[in-house]
């Protein structure tokens, strides 16, 4: 089950939004743990029993865990709670991926190798960093360890951001997860605006653009022009954000109209000056899981330059094969690492005073970006390297046929439209807006996006244009 389906839309979400304003507040959380575990369920199948036993472990495993508890090997059972976290996150994701670099390295040598092939639970990645933020925050004690399996259930399979995010650390909603929390009409009134707004990027925006992204990447080698090169970089690099930043105001929306307060997971990204302001606008709650549970703990920037730049690298290195088991992703956040030390060793990880160079470096922070996207949704790294290599050295060559009937005028029009929401000033951050800002401006965008925005996203959802969200993959 996705949001952007008639099933999630017309059916489920209706049903368990009256059954959540209609129960009394003590079986509110109950309902919105099963509704996720139903929601779950549906898409992913028998390894909803992974999750399930996931949940098991590290409920059990944080009553022990609080600063002050009886249990004499208190920090063994967190390095335990983790490790079992990261073996499931390690198996299910990346054991086919070693297995078939080692079978690639035997048979050079003449052997045999057995490729070991699993299904991908979906959102494992999500849920993984969930957990062992559970742990970990309770251990340090910054909040204490939920008793009652409902609400742990609640926070871990919360089906707003279970498969796609935000990555909600413990400690931002552990406050919200009693039963008695508030939850009135005001909520869904301010929350289902942003669900609207992301809606609408998803569906008209992200999904009219991939059968043209689509196109682009498939094109073979011999076909690749700069024209297709940088016609499939740009609409990814547009695709996805409207993909993935749709998805995250959907969650935000649907967690506000369930009474919780979700973190922002985007401001505008693209206007970012320096790859460093990047990553502190794009994906923010996956950049705040890596500074608390990682970046930090390795000693963050407090041991030396020499130290600072190995974090850095260590956290890049993670956070591509975060996103996927595979060399592209690895290179993708190798290139992003290494850009990141690059500006702290030149000091050009701050913006310049002067306008001029403001725009000069926004231009080249969002080049260098598009460049790392293409190794991002590239198949492979020959892929990508001809890919770039093309967007390097022009040509007089155009378009390939196909690539050419993917080109429609809806198209055009849409990616146009996109790219000037993208390079809108930094300060224009429209979901956050749309759902607390109480201003003639913002009730009038309100009535657009409920009436232009959602009747046509719904029009499109009707006739079965819909794709999955592109980070359900992770």
């Amino acid at each position: 089950m996705y949001f952007s389906t008639p099933l999630f839309l017309w059916y489920f979400l209706p049903v368990v939004l009256a059954a959540v304003l209609i129960a009394p507040r003590s079986a509110r959380n109950a309902i919105v743990a099963v509704a996720s575990l139903v929601f779950y369920a549906s898409g992913a199948g028998g390894t909803t029993l992974l999750l399930l036993a996931c949940i098991v472990v590290n409920f059990l495993a944080g009553k022990s865990l609080e600063p002050g508890a009886e249990h004499p090997y208190r920090r063994a059972l967190l390095i335990g709670a983790v490790s079992f976290d990261l073996l499931v996150l390690v198996v299910w994701k990346y054991a086919g991926f070693a297995t078939e670099q080692l079978a690639t390295l035997t048979r050079w040598f003449g052997g045999d190798f057995p490729v070991l092939q699993l299904a991908l639970p979906i959102g494992i990645s999500f849920y993984t960093f969930h957990h062992i933020s559970y742990v970990v925050d309770v251990y340090r004690g910054e909040r204490p360890a939920l008793r009652n399996p409902v609400g742990f259930v609640t926070y871990i399979a919360m089906f707003p951001q279970l498969v796609a995010g935000p990555i909600v650390r413990y400690r931002e909603i552990a406050d919200q997860l009693p039963q008695q929390r508030t939850h009135r009409l005001d909520d869904v009134a301010a929350g289902f605006p942003r669900f609207a707004w992301g809606l609408t990027k998803k569906v008209v925006v992200a999904d009219t653009l991939a059968p043209m992204v689509d196109a682009c990447f498939a094109t073979p080698a011999e076909d690749m022009s700069f024209a297709v090169a940088w016609l499939g970089a740009i609409g990814y690099t547009v695709q996805l954000y409207f993909d993935f930043s749709g998805y995250s105001d959907m969650a935000i929306g649907l967690g506000r109209m369930l009474g919780f307060r979700l973190p922002e997971n985007f401001a505008r990204p693209y206007s970012s000056v320096t790859v460093t302001e990047f990553w502190r606008r794009w994906h923010m709650s996956l950049s705040r899981w890596f500074r608390d549970y990682v970046y930090i703990p390795l000693g963050g920037n407090r041991r030396g330059t020499g130290r600072t730049y190995l974090n850095l690298a260590i956290i890049f290195v993670l956070t591509g094969f975060w996103h996927g088991a595979a060399w592209t992703y690895l290179v993708w956040g190798l290139f992003h690492g290494a850009l990141l030390v690059v500006e702290r060793a030149t000091g050009h990880d701050s913006a310049p005073a002067d306008r001029w160079a403001r725009l000069g470096r926004r231009a080249l922070t969002l080049l260098l970006v598009v460049l790392g996207w293409v190794f991002f949704r590239a198949p492979d790294l020959g892929t990508a390297f001809t890919m770039i290599g093309h967007m390097l050295l022009p040509d007089l060559s155009g378009l390939t046929d196909l690539v050419a009937a993917s080109v429609t005028h809806q198209r055009v029009f849409f990616l146009l439209v996109a790219l000037v929401v993208v390079l809108l000033p930094a300060s224009t951050g429209t979901g956050a807006f749309l759902e607390s800002v109480r201003s003639r401006q913002a009730n009038a965008l309100r009535a657009a996006v409920m009436t232009a925005g959602l009747l046509y996203s719904g029009l499109l959802v009707a006739t079965g244009s819909f794709s999955p969200f592109l980070y359900y993959q992770f």
